[in-house]
């Protein structure tokens, strides 16, 4: 008779698992090692630094200048377009100069009659010199005489002078720009009246373009830093004001990237904002196309050190572990090493500057120090993957992968 066997399920289990492993017996070995982890590694990059302040500002114009007339009248022409570019001395405005002309005219006419009416009174002034000898005419007449001559050469003089005015009018009429610069909209055309004195309206605005001001706000203490790394790096003693200093500065609108515009600081304000500790710094810079406009933003920077190397490694390389930061490189046979660093700046492209330990500057020179940055691999992506004493795969940027690794100490 045929015996039929059943099994439970842990007898189900207990065969499963001896298939798996390829049997029961007790030979059976687990097969295979676990592949090491991928990892995107470079050598950090050295970089020529210079350390730098950054402040917001604003520009200013260099000259500005408010155009009004200095006689009324009408408006005849208006000579430019609003926003032009003008040149000293450029017509901005006719005013009507009949009535000057007409005057002009009438003063000159005055003029010359009592030059008539003076020429007169000499004659009679000589003549009774003459008849005074004999007695022919009294003291008072001669007198007389005397003060109708100067009488009318004081009224030539006056007649000249009023005559020097109404050229000045005449030429008040045409008004011209005072300095070089971008003009402003036109506040009055053709065919309006303007009247000149304490009610004189505002024509339009000129601001000179070239050069422009920077202006922006430092605390006390980093204006004397300044000054003091200007002198120490150049050799020489701090000067009396800011002008004399020749900091150099660079700065740039909102939309533009990195800092492509130079320029010198010249003036900082001879006293403190209270409350604030600041102090309104001010730069010049050139600006031949006119393309930097009063009133823009700006991005300033301030260099504060001289030139100097230094390692630079990828911010997201840059790890954390409580108030320490460090990198993972790699060391002998690619195994993960931590490294640990003091941050330094982050640049705008998005690199670290990785200053030295204490320890570490003492030990080794600058350029030392340099040099083993060089030849040290850190890890740059797939930092999560990577774990500190195990061995990793470096690749380069491109995917292929890095055979050869210095050891990192």
């Amino acid at each position: 008779m045929a015996r039929t066997l059943f099994f439970g399920s842990t007898g189900i289990l207990i065969v499963l698992a001896c298939l798996a492993i390829g049997g029961c017996g007790g030979n059976a070995q687990i097969s295979g090692t676990r592949e090491a982890p991928r990892v995107t590694v470079a050598h950090p990059a050295i970089r020529s630094l210079v350390d730098e302040d950054d402040y917001n500002g604003w520009l200013e114009a260099h000259k500005t200048v408010e155009v009004r007339s200095r006689v009324r009248g009408h408006i005849t022409k208006v000579h430019f377009q609003d926003g032009d570019i003008v040149k000293e001395g450029q017509p901005l405005f006719d005013i009507d100069p009949a009535p000057f002309e007409a005057q002009l005219r009438q003063t000159e006419a005055e003029a010359k009659a009592r030059a008539a009416q003076e020429v007169a009174a000499q004659r009679d002034l000589e003549r009774n010199r003459i008849l005074i000898k004999t007695h022919a005419v009294s003291q008072q007449d001669l007198e007389k005489s005397e003060a109708d001559a100067q009488s009318f050469e004081a009224q030539i003089a006056a007649k000249k002078a009023e005559a020097d005015r109404c050229r000045l009018d005449l030429k008040y009429a045409r008004i011209t720009a005072a300095l070089a610069g971008k003009i402003s909209k036109a506040e009055l055309v053709e065919g309006n009246l303007v009247n000149a004195g304490g009610s004189d309206p505002l024509l339009t605005t000129i601001v000179a373009i070239d050069p422009i001001y920077v202006d922006f706000n430092v605390d006390e203490r980093a204006i004397q830093r300044y000054q003091q790394n200007n002198a120490v790096g150049h050799g020489k003693d701090r000067k009396q004001t800011l002008r004399e200093e020749k900091i150099p500065f660079s700065f740039a609108l909102d939309t533009e990237k990195g800092f492509p515009h130079q320029g010198q600081l010249v003036f900082a304000e001879n006293k403190y904002t209270g409350g604030t500790g600041t102090i309104l710094v001010r730069g010049v810079a050139a600006n031949p196309d006119g393309l930097l406009l009063v009133g823009s933003r700006v991005r300033v920077r301030i260099p504060i050190s001289d030139k100097y190397e230094a390692a630079v490694v990828p911010d997201t390389a840059v790890l954390s572990d409580q108030d320490r930061k460090y990198l993972l490189v790699l060391g002998k046979d690619n195994v993960v090493l931590r490294r640990d660093i003091t941050p330094g700046r982050l640049l705008d492209d998005g690199m670290r500057v990785v200053l030295a330990e204490p320890d570490e500057e003492k030990a080794a020179g600058e350029s030392n120090r340099l040099k083993e940055w060089e030849k040290t691999y850190v890890i740059t992506v797939g930092l999560q993957r990577a774990r500190v004493n195990y061995p990793v795969q470096p690749m380069d940027s491109s995917g292929q992968p890095i055979t050869t690794t210095a050891p990192a100490r």
